[in-house]
């Protein structure tokens, strides 16, 4: 990996032929975002007390919508079933991006003994969509401020269900694309960020190419033959046969597949059987698999096929495989977006606190307009290892130092003037 600098100093040349036809107001923009730091955790806070799962946000989507009508942006509501898109038109010439935050929670019970704890039992924001949307919220209200002055046109996009719409349902980005989220106006390029336990608060990472693997969901059913668990030979012990298959599907990662290529298998639960002397008639089993390149992804997707019926088939039963949904592509940042990118970042933020990082093996369907649209996507340092804020996200104890939600203000919305100001500009 370069070092920082030698990146920085390349992405700056990579930006240098462009020309910036308004200056970006960095002095306003961090003041502005620094002014709004008591709002951001506020709502935050708030959105965090009255968390909704995915394609069920209505409490959150509703709130959202009043926020951006109040600053005079363009709102269409409700959009993909409970999301929002708005729209701010500069005052000036430019070039068109969209800003997206993601609103939905995950059911996961609240652990944390904090005046903002969460109010919904089972249900909690531990991937930190609402900083995500208050963040957003935040870049929306800084812009609209200096709308006079603003080149170009921002679309912000607040989106249901990236954790997954509930089985049978539509929803997530797809949708939003669907219903002309990057159409009108038309979109020339996508930002967004993800709060990362794994970096200090104050701190940006970024990436040019993968940043977050695909993801896909996977259950397996096994048949058996239900009978006494004294005589396991009258019926079809579907629970060894299981267990065979969890053995064999982790060959495909360690085994099957160039060592070289980041890929992931997980079974996450196993079900089977209703009491301890009988014999189960099927056994469940649920995971995920996730990779960095697509071509790894349906060698996985191809292996496993093969392997679940091969091992029921050597153990005289039948077992099925489905893959619930399309799952998510690869999140890719385009290159020369995230090139471009970077010089903005630094100024921002500080070229101590803007870091290249390696993908990680998380998911984000962020992935879907980043196949539509160039994308650059970021994380933010959410970690403080002083407070003991130091917890993964997609847990009970999961928590982010609120220092950085203006930060990440700052630096979203000098990115996107920066990107709408370079030319060649289009007609709003």
């Amino acid at each position: 990996m370069q070092t920082l600098g030698l990146l920085i100093v390349a992405a700056a040349a990579a930006v240098a032929t462009p020309t910036v036809a308004t200056p970006t107001p960095d002095a306003r923009i961090g003041a502005a975002a620094e002014a709004l730091a008591p709002r951001l955790v506020e709502v935050r806070r708030d959105i965090h007390m009255n968390p909704e799962l995915g394609n069920r946000e209505t409490r959150t989507g509703a709130l959202v919508a009043d926020r951006l009508r109040a600053l005079g942006l363009e709102v269409h509501y409700p959009v993909a079933r409970t999301g929002v898109v708005a729209i701010l038109r500069g005052g000036r010439p430019g070039r068109v991006a969209a800003l997206r935050a993601d609103i939905d929670a995950l059911p996961i019970e609240e652990r944390n003994d904090v005046p903002y704890r969460s109010r919904a039992a089972g249900v909690k924001h531990a991937c930190g969509h609402d900083a995500h949307t208050a963040i957003v919220l935040g870049v929306a209200e800084v812009l609209a401020g200096l709308r006079d002055r603003l080149p170009g046109t921002v679309v912000f996009l607040f989106q249901p269900a990236e954790e997954g719409p509930p089985e049978g349902e539509d929803g997530g980005a797809p949708l939003m694309i669907r219903e002309g989220a990057l159409d009108e106006p038309h979109v020339q390029a996508i930002f967004g960020l993800h709060v990362d336990p794994t970096l200090d608060a104050g701190t940006i990472g970024w990436s040019a190419g993968p940043i977050f693997a695909s993801s896909d969901r996977f259950a397996i059913t096994v048949a058996g033959r239900k009978t006494h668990g004294a005589y396991p030979h009258t019926g079809l012990d579907p629970v060894p046969v299981a267990a065979a298959m969890v053995d064999a599907l982790q060959l495909i990662v360690s085994r099957q597949i160039d060592a070289g290529a980041p890929k992931v298998l997980t079974i996450g639960s196993i079900h089977g059987g209703n009491r301890f002397n009988i014999i189960a008639d099927e056994v469940e089993m649920q995971g995920t698999i996730r990779a960095l390149d697509e071509e790894v992804r349906a060698a996985l997707k191809e292996r496993m096929a093969r392997t679940v019926r091969g091992v029921a088939e050597a153990n005289g039963t039948t077992a099925t495989l489905r893959f619930v949904g399309d799952g998510n592509p690869v999140t890719l940042n385009d290159a020369a977006l995230a090139r471009a990118s970077v010089p903005s970042l630094v100024r921002a933020c500080g070229a101590g606190d803007v870091l290249e990082v390696a993908p990680q093996m998380g998911a984000e369907d962020f992935a879907h307009y980043a196949r539509k649209v160039p994308g650059f996507y970021v994380k933010l340092g959410v970690r403080n290892g002083e407070r003991g804020i130091t917890a993964m996200i997609h847990t009970e104890d999961f928590d982010l130092d609120e220092a950085a939600l203006p930060f990440g203000v700052r630096a979203l919305a000098t990115v996107l003037w920066d990107f709408m100001a370079a030319t060649p500009a289009v007609a709003r």
